[in-house]
């Protein structure tokens, strides 16, 4: 396993890369009865996490960094047709969401589980087969992201809850991080 206690990585505040990422998601929570994931770098280093100290699938989730320092609200506003609304650390307070995320219909839509808006830029998420599979593409049905299963180095797939988020490169690997939190939350993994 990587290592839980971790060291302060040396560029804390960057949450993009030049070159594409490769993340672990472990989908618990460090904290001792509490719900959520902790998510680690390729050097093993916690970069991202969710604690949910209230109950699983909770309607007001945060994604926050190593320092606890909260990068995205998750907020649920349609209890039926699934909708999230993702705030930004500096627009909680104006009620103006970054991005939405909302649940399509299967029969209407495809493979695409989820669109998700951010502005002028739209991304869906598509479902692949296997447990726990899913890729998050942009207007242009370029990949963005993508999650699954994680592998061990001699090929042996870990537990359900310990997954592998690659990032493309240039892309805020908080956003996408926010998107893959919503999408648990939605499928009732968190």
């Amino acid at each position: 396993m990587a290592k839980v206690y971790p060291q302060i990585p040396a560029s804390s505040s960057a949450h993009t890369s030049s070159k594409k990422e490769t993340l672990t998601i472990w989908m618990k929570s460090l904290v001792y009865h509490g719900n959520g994931c902790t998510v680690f770098n390729s050097k093993g280093e916690i970069v991202y996490r969710i604690d949910n100290y209230g109950r699983k699938c909770s309607k007001d989730v945060h994604l926050m960094d190593l320092h606890g320092k909260v990068l995205f609200t998750l907020k649920k506003k349609l209890r039926v047709f699934g909708r999230w609304d993702g705030y930004g650390c500096n627009n909680v307070s104006t009620r103006k969401p970054c991005f939405r995320v909302r649940k399509n219909l299967k029969m209407l839509n495809g493979d695409s589980a989820c669109q998700v808006t951010m502005g002028s830029s739209c991304y869906r998420i598509v479902e692949l087969t296997g447990k726990s599979t899913f890729q998050i593409v942009n207007n242009y049905s370029g990949i963005v992201a993508e999650v699954k299963q994680k592998q061990s180095s001699s090929g042996f797939l870990l537990g359900e809850d310990v997954l592998t988020l690659a990032v493309e490169a240039n892309i805020d690997h908080s956003f996408i991080m926010a998107i893959v939190a919503v999408y648990g939350l939605i499928n009732h993994k968190m």
